[in-house]
């Protein structure tokens, strides 16, 4: 049988089928181990049932993988779903740019979410201005009141989507509500932080259907911080800012990196209002963070 591994504890792994959308107990047998190959979330696997009434299994073999991520370890995944509030608490657009840059890194397909509109509407023409550049979709959500749930669903339909975003924004509210069923754990803010609380413990994909198509979202851990990943010598920073492309081949020196060069007109289109400065000054952070792995 063709499975899909959804969970993975303790030598254990979870495989939703998609013969009879039953979800199978399974170890993964020797040969797999001898590989050297660990499962993982997300994997495609073939897998024999070896008692069909205890819905209990073997995983024969795993499938080859289109991308493998390393944090989250998860494999197979089509695009990552950035989930932020637009209040309670304050969106942090530092932490939201180092998420869009790890997943411009990994060339996934980012949807770009902000959740609890129904809280603080006013505030979404700014959150559009500072990323009308991107170019990926953005939309505004009410996991609550139901806004926008059915048209990300719709996104959703037949991809693996990973979820990326910090704790307390309302991420597993959402999924339950795209899943249409209680299965994740939600928490409160609070108070004091105005952090969320953790309630996510592993990595977990969970199927739902949309019009038939079985379709896979993912929740992780929440993140507090996040790491960058390290470029290699050909890469540039700004390869991961799409609003730059437009302006970066127009500068004076081809390796220009759009922080203290003349004639950039990268900084140009800054000043200008062509860019977003606040999405260029988060740049020039991340520029920062990383130069100590990275070679101009």
């Amino acid at each position: 049988m063709k499975g899909k591994i959804i969970k993975g504890i303790a030598g254990f792994y979870y495989v939703y089928s998609f013969e009879n959308a039953c979800i199978y107990t399974c170890h993964a047998q020797g040969k797999i181990r001898d590989r050297k190959l660990k499962p993982l979330v997300g994997d495609n696997c073939r897998f024999d049932i070896t008692d069909e009434d205890k819905y209990e299994g073997s995983i024969t073999d795993i499938l080859q993988r289109e991308n493998e991520l390393i944090r989250p370890a998860v494999s197979n995944v089509d695009c990552m779903m950035v989930i932020f509030a637009l209040t309670n608490p304050k969106p942090n657009l530092y932490l939201l740019d180092k998420f869009l840059f790890f997943i411009m890194h990994e060339r996934l397909k980012p949807i770009l979410v902000f959740n609890k509109e129904d809280l603080n509407p006013g505030e979404k023409e700014r959150i559009r201005d500072i990323y009308r550049g991107f170019n990926a979709p953005l939309i505004f959500t009410s996991a609550k009141e139901g806004i926008n749930v059915d048209l990300l669903k719709d996104m959703l339909k037949g991809k693996t989507t990973a979820v990326a975003g910090p704790s307390g924004v309302g991420k597993s509210t959402l999924i339950n509500a795209i899943v249409g069923k209680q299965i994740m754990e939600t928490g409160d803010i609070s108070k004091k932080t105005q952090r969320g609380k953790h309630t996510t413990r592993h990595t977990e994909m969970f199927e739902f259907d949309v019009d038939g198509v079985d379709s896979f979202i993912l929740d992780t851990p929440g993140f507090s911080s996040f790491y960058l990943p390290t470029l290699h010598e050909q890469e540039r920073a700004s390869d991961y800012y799409p609003e730059f492309l437009e302006y970066s081949s127009k500068c004076r020196f081809n390796a220009c990196i759009h922080d203290r060069e003349p004639d950039c007109k990268v900084k140009e289109a800054v000043e200008d209002g062509k860019i977003s400065r606040e999405r260029y000054e988060n740049y020039l952070k991340i520029l920062s963070e990383i130069k100590s792995n990275y070679r101009f």
